[in-house]
């Protein structure tokens, strides 16, 4: 069973941070943004406490300081300290807000967030390399595996049939696919 921490593709195995959602446009004229959430169930996000914002110039992380955030529709508005206006509330707009990985919970055996198979070498049960996870999409039925090596593979994650064993330790994703299949 897969657990969507993150669908953003710069997440990976060994970052710290987790990206979880993005601010969009302004709400309203009182410093208000609309968020878009990528954990699943999507108000998920809303568990989360404390969030950090992504300094781009030092690539460090400081809390993002949330006064209060809630849902807005099938979506989420939220106001930070400090952003009082729609122009500062401008300002954040395409910002990523992520959490600490160890706020996630622990999963269950044979259970993985989206973001610890991000990076893993997918190798067929023959030992051929695919590639490795560049992220993963939902589509309803199963998740899939982008996969990216000499060329771009989507793979269905599904656990028996075609993924066969998820290694983290090691690194690889090993599943019966055909290293020839269009």
């Amino acid at each position: 069973m897969l657990t969507v921490a993150s669908d953003n593709p710069t997440s990976s195995p060994k970052t710290d941070y987790l990206v979880i959602a993005k601010i969009g446009a302004p709400y309203g004229v009182r410093g208000w943004v609309k968020v878009f959430s990528f954990t699943q169930p999507a108000d998920n996000l809303l568990d989360y406490d404390p969030w950090y914002f992504k300094d781009a110039k030092s690539g460090t992380w400081p809390i993002a300081p949330v006064t209060e955030a809630r849902t807005h529709g099938k979506a989420f508005v939220a106001k930070f300290k400090g952003c009082d206006d729609r122009d500062a509330a401008a300002r954040l707009t395409g910002r990523e807000i992520a959490i600490r990985r160890d706020q996630l919970p622990p999963t269950e055996e044979g259970e993985y967030y989206w973001s610890d198979l991000e990076g893993l070498e997918v190798l067929t049960t023959e030992g051929v390399s695919l590639g490795r996870v560049d992220h993963l999409l939902e589509t309803g039925a199963n998740d899939v595996l982008v996969v990216k090596g000499e060329r771009e593979r989507l793979i269905p994650y599904v656990t028996g049939p075609i993924v066969k064993k998820v290694d983290l330790k090691a690194g690889t994703l090993q599943v019966d696919w055909d290293a020839d299949f269009e």
